[in-house]
């Protein structure tokens, strides 16, 4: 344990450590090398599905800002895991002033780089449903994701190194397993440091959640407004253009999974900073659980784009259908079907229409475009 003017460098004489038993550091550091492995893992697993998608996946903004979201995972686990491990081998590890001010880097960057990438992803399905114009206007492609990525990185680097340059003082926390800014000092400078990162930290969550639900909102109200859209001749464009945002179901699952996950697992700690900042209770037992909960965050996040995968998608819409139809004992009702009552009684017709859908999905939105061009696109 630190005593509470717990200073940087090597243990000093008069600050004693307590080594745990053999039996207890095994049990202890399972947990570590356990969430080490699963993240790792899991986040290798996703690049690697991620890259070998197809290639409009491959080329689209939102998957390229996935795929980064999953490179930056895997990075926090491999540069932030290994700290810990060698913490709990040896307790004297973090009193290092380097090595503390490292690991108190790490925690700063990941933390609010995920935060930073959930909402640009947020963003970029509320352009593109919402703000088609501005979306081709701006093109936004893969090209585009990849230089948001890295001005995110860029910026996000020298901010969260401002402690390293005495804006801020990291600290062993009361647990001796992690470093982080001290929130608790009387001093300006880094008093108003961490206010700035929790304020950054609430503000891209906030962010995150109006652009979900607007996203969601507008596809709600494209739904309402094409099921009530009398079947005329006039009305065929728009049912294929609101048939083709079926494409976009998988992705706005993808991002509704992993915000709600990732936005759980960072709250917490939000909130710890601001309680340091503002309470005078100092409850280190619950920075502790904080810190660990966004600690699940890298474990988490790769198996939403596993489980989600297209492919997967697709056949667990195809099995509910199939199982409702069963359970029924006859053809689906002419409600079943928003767009095209007829389409179910003919399953060539039904997948040839499933094919111009991934046709129609991938061309830009200032495109105009009948279904018999899109017939034509897919049979080619």
């Amino acid at each position: 344990m630190e005593s509470p003017n717990f200073t940087h460098g090597p243990a000093a004489s008069n600050e004693t450590l307590v080594q745990p038993s053999l039996a207890s550091s095994k049990t202890e550091i399972a947990l570590p090398i356990f969430m080490f492995a699963g993240g790792a893992i899991g986040n290798l697993i996703a690049i690697i599905v991620l890259s070998v998608s197809r290639e409009e996946r491959k080329s689209s903004a939102f998957y390229t800002l996935v795929r980064g979201l999953a490179v930056t995972d895997l990075l926090g686990t491999c540069l932030a895991s290994p700290l810990t491990i060698a913490n709990y081998l040896d307790q004297r590890v973090l009193t290092y002033r380097h090595v503390c001010e490292f690991d108190s880097f790490l925690l700063l960057f990941f933390g609010v780089t995920g935060l930073s990438i959930i909402c640009a992803m947020a963003a970029e399905r509320y352009l593109a449903i919402c703000c088609p114009y501005v979306y081709q206007r701006w093109r936004v492609d893969r090209r585009f994701a990849q230089r948001f990525l890295f001005i995110i990185y860029i910026s996000h680097i020298f901010f969260c190194c401002l402690p390293m340059m005495g804006m801020a003082r990291s600290k062993l926390q009361r647990s001796g397993t992690w470093c982080f800014i001290d929130w608790r000092t009387d001093e300006p400078v880094p008093a108003a440091y961490s206010i700035l990162y929790g304020v950054v930290s609430l503000l891209l969550i906030l962010g995150t959640i109006v652009l979900n639900l607007a996203v969601c909102g507008a596809l709600l109200l494209m739904r309402q407004r094409t099921v009530q859209m009398p079947v005329t001749r006039a009305s065929v464009r728009e049912r294929w253009r609101a048939l083709s945002s079926a494409a976009e179901t998988q992705m706005i699952a993808v991002l509704v999974m992993t915000s709600v996950v990732v936005l759980a697992c960072s709250a917490p700690l939000v909130v710890r900073m601001f309680a340091n900042r503002f309470m005078l209770k100092d409850d280190h037992k619950a920075d502790l659980a904080a810190i660990r909960i966004a600690s699940v965050n890298p474990i988490l996040d790769p198996w939403i784009y596993i489980l989600l995968r297209r492919s997967l998608f697709r056949r667990l819409l195809s099995l509910s259908r199939h199982g409702s139809s069963t359970r029924s004992g006859s053809p689906p009702s002419p409600q079943e079907n928003l767009f095209y009552p007829q389409l179910m009684t003919d399953s060539s017709v039904f997948a040839q229409l499933m094919c111009n859908v991934n046709v129609i999905s991938q061309l830009p939105a200032a495109v105009k475009f009948t279904p018999y061009d899109a017939e034509s696109l897919c049979q080619t």
